[in-house]
């Protein structure tokens, strides 16, 4: 099979858009799926977990799928390692987020608003509330996980909306659908809730002999 290589800017929307749902807890609704969700925001300072990510196309057809290792803590802090089939990092850290392509020897270093350019990217710093800029509804369960759909109130958000999975109260999964018809689908296993995490985790030194380009 012919892979090719994750798009940098899917993976940062999917990225920051994680990361605001486990940075923030200002989360309030009256289905019961809404609120295992804000309790398990609230019980999450950090958290590790492998993640397979599936990328499909407009046809409905898988044409990626890459595994890897996902690290968080709050506040601020996370950590995407893709590890197959081709090797990336992506590591934000105090507003900047550092892209490291190992095959292209290359790192791109983004304030985590440029790195996305869209509402997640304001999601994330704070700015805007759930709330306010998104309606969510309950979807019942689909493969075991519980999924909350978020629609953007935005109609020029960059997706048409964004489901999340939860498998027990835990986070399970993720799909994100843009508008240029693919959709992004996370799952996630081995989730460890609170556990140390060594802070070296978050500090990126790009490697010697890479180029390095900063925004």
């Amino acid at each position: 099979m012919n892979f090719k290589k994750i798009p940098m800017n899917k993976v940062t929307i999917f990225a920051a858009f994680l990361a605001f749902f486990l940075f923030n807890s200002a989360i309030y609704a009256a289905d019961q799926p809404v609120k295992q969700l804000q309790s398990f925001l609230k019980a999450s300072k950090s958290l590790t977990a492998d993640f397979k990510q599936v990328l499909i196309n407009e046809a409905g057809d898988p044409y990626q799928t890459s595994y890897g290792v996902f690290y968080l803590q709050r506040p601020g802090k996370f950590r995407w390692d893709y590890l197959k089939p081709f090797q990336q990092q992506i590591v934000s850290k105090s507003g900047k987020v550092w892209f490291y392509d190992a095959d292209l020897e290359q790192v791109t270093i983004k304030k985590l608003d440029q790195s996305v350019g869209s509402t997640p990217a304001l999601l994330l710093s704070g700015d805007i509330s759930l709330e306010d800029n998104f309606i969510m509804e309950n979807q019942g369960v689909d493969g075991d996980l519980q999924w909350i759909k978020l629609l953007p109130k935005n109609q020029e958000s960059s997706f048409k909306y964004i489901l999340i999975g939860l498998n027990k109260g835990s986070l399970g999964g993720m799909e994100l659908n843009d508008n240029f018809g693919q959709l992004t689908r996370i799952y996630f296993s081995n989730v460890l809730l609170n556990p140390p995490i060594k802070p070296t985790i978050f500090e990126f030194q790009a490697p010697k002999g890479v180029d390095v380009f900063s925004d």
